[in-house]
């Protein structure tokens, strides 16, 4: 078992929303509906939202896995109540358990659960640390944001040194293993039964030490240095959301993997075209003789071209009308490639000026209307 502290002092039953009898479909769906509620692109500038996603996601990597459920189960049976609660039963050192709860287990091994090693040896070391995640803006044009495009990013954060590639260490050389920890990260205090590790304070739970640091990083094997980071804008992306580049952020400690880096897109309004989802939206003015008479008006599109919209007789001011497929295009792994329509709003032009023939058309046209629209 590899039971982990927090498991003592979190409940992800109540994190998910469910019982502890729960099945594992209803566990997922739970999951599902939560993430879906609290992930970041849904809540950019919700902080709370992002722990609680954070908090969600961890449960779920428990309780959605039988195994690690029934362990976590077994773990929050035995205590920390039972371990290290203390209380009538405990003793003076504040520790109790049933031998028949074992199941057949060693003992070493419940213990190595409790106080972070087994009796027999082979505490662990701090181990290598994921970086963390950056965050970074980036502005976009209407149309950019609509068909995608590569850009470049440029920013200054921590990054692996240039002078010992990360290692810390000065070039030619390199860290060796603590002498007082033997390279585990840790130091055991045994105390009869039992056996407690903690990380050692030579190397601060690294299990190396390095004799010649680098005169640049000063032995971190990371520094603070301006970057590029060329970026693809995947089609359709829209005002708010948030794409994330595996592995762009800062860089791991220990050997530890890069974090992400996290891009806020910004998207410039445009002077003609509006969007609603992967629908593109635009206001044509048509004369009222084309609304009354109906008959082809030329709409444009985003790409600089126009279709041919056929209106109706009779078409009325503000409505609207759809041309298939002339939207903005989305692919993801679900959903395979989507394309929206481009929904056209017919606006009457009523002119300020007339000339003589026009006014002569509107009076006689007027004179040979019988039907009052405010009756």
């Amino acid at each position: 078992m590899t039971a982990q502290r927090e498991w003592f002092e979190k409940d992800y039953y109540q994190v998910l929303g469910v019982s502890a009898d729960a099945s594992q479909k209803d566990i997922t769906k739970a999951y599902r509906k939560l993430a879906r509620e609290l992930h970041p692109d849904q809540n950019p500038d919700d902080a709370a939202a992002g722990e609680r996603f954070k908090d969600v996601a961890t449960a779920y990597d428990v309780l959605g896995d039988e195994a690690k459920r029934k362990e976590y189960d077994e773990v929050r049976r035995l205590g920390p109540m039972g371990g290290f609660g203390g209380g009538p039963s405990g003793g003076p050192g504040g520790f109790s358990f049933n031998v028949g709860d074992m199941a057949g287990g060693d003992i070493s091994d419940l213990l190595g659960q409790m106080f972070g090693q087994s009796r027999r040896g082979g505490g662990r070391a701090a181990g290598p640390q994921r970086g963390a995640d950056l965050t970074a803006q980036l502005t976009l044009g209407f149309d950019d944001a609509a068909t995608g495009l590569t850009t470049t990013l440029y920013l200054t954060s921590d990054a692996p040194c240039s002078t010992c590639s990360g290692s810390g260490a000065k070039p030619g050389t390199q860290p060796v293993a603590c002498g007082v920890c033997g390279g585990r990260g840790v130091v055991d205090d045994n105390q009869g039964l039992f056996s407690f590790s903690s990380p050692c304070r030579n190397c601060q739970g690294r299990g190396t030490v390095i004799p010649e640091p680098c005169p640049t990083c000063h032995g971190s094997g990371v520094e603070r240095r301006p970057r590029e980071v060329k970026v693809r804008i995947p089609a359709g992306v829209s005002d708010g959301q948030t794409i994330r580049l595996k592995g762009r952020g800062a860089p791991g400690r220990g050997g530890g993997p890069a974090g992400d880096l996290l891009v806020e897109i910004s998207v410039r309004p445009h002077e003609r075209f509006g969007r609603s989802g992967n629908n593109l939206t635009v206001h044509v003015p048509v004369t009222f003789a084309e609304a009354a008479l109906g008959g082809p008006i030329e709409v444009p599109t985003l790409d600089g071209t126009t279709v041919t919209l056929k209106l109706k007789p009779g078409t009325q001011p503000g409505s609207r009308h759809r041309v298939k497929g002339k939207g903005i295009s989305t692919t993801s792994k679900r959903s395979g490639t989507q394309t929206g329509d481009l929904i056209v709003t017919v606006d009457v032009l009523v002119p300020t000026e007339l000339s003589d023939a026009e006014r002569a058309a509107v009076e006689q046209l007027a004179a040979a209307t019988t039907v009052n629209p405010r009756s």
